[in-house]
């Protein structure tokens, strides 16, 4: 008799299940409203779906989520930095925002569009599930 249950016969069973228990899993939204979908998605969907709130939530604001969750962007906001200045510091804050999930590896193909007191961006999220790509998203408005 082994220590291990007898339906575990090797690593690789051992590695599947572990693969399985990883698989992220978030609720799905609506990107367009914000509203639930009333389904569970997996995978590269709901690291979809976990950029998009890490974008949505202001870092430090609500004690339910950790002090490494959401973002920074309103310091940014009127304080008369130049628009260069803008760009550089919203990338770096997108990179600190989506970088603490271990399901992403970079950022990339990043641009930033400032019309009057807008401020939106897009980029690609390269991902162990593939590239995720988000394009004009509001950031400050």
């Amino acid at each position: 008799m082994g220590l291990f249950p007898a339906y575990i016969e090797d690593d690789s069973t051992l590695l599947k299940l572990q693969e399985k228990r990883m698989l992220p899993k978030e609720y799905g939204i609506d990107f367009e409203t914000g509203q639930l979908t009333g389904r569970i998605v997996e995978g590269k969907e709901a690291i979809k779906v976990w950029i998009w709130f890490a974008l949505q939530i202001p870092r430090y604001r609500y004690y339910i989520y950790s002090w490494d969750y959401g973002n920074e962007f309103e310091e940014l906001i009127g304080q008369g930095y130049t628009e260069e200045f803008i760009e550089a510091e919203t990338q770096r804050m997108v990179e600190d925002c989506l970088l603490v999930n271990d399901s992403i590896q970079d950022i990339t193909d990043f641009s930033v569009c400032m019309e009057s007191a807008c401020l939106m961006v897009s980029f690609t999220a390269n991902t162990i599930y593939g590239a995720i790509r988000f394009e004009n998203e509001k950031i400050v408005a």
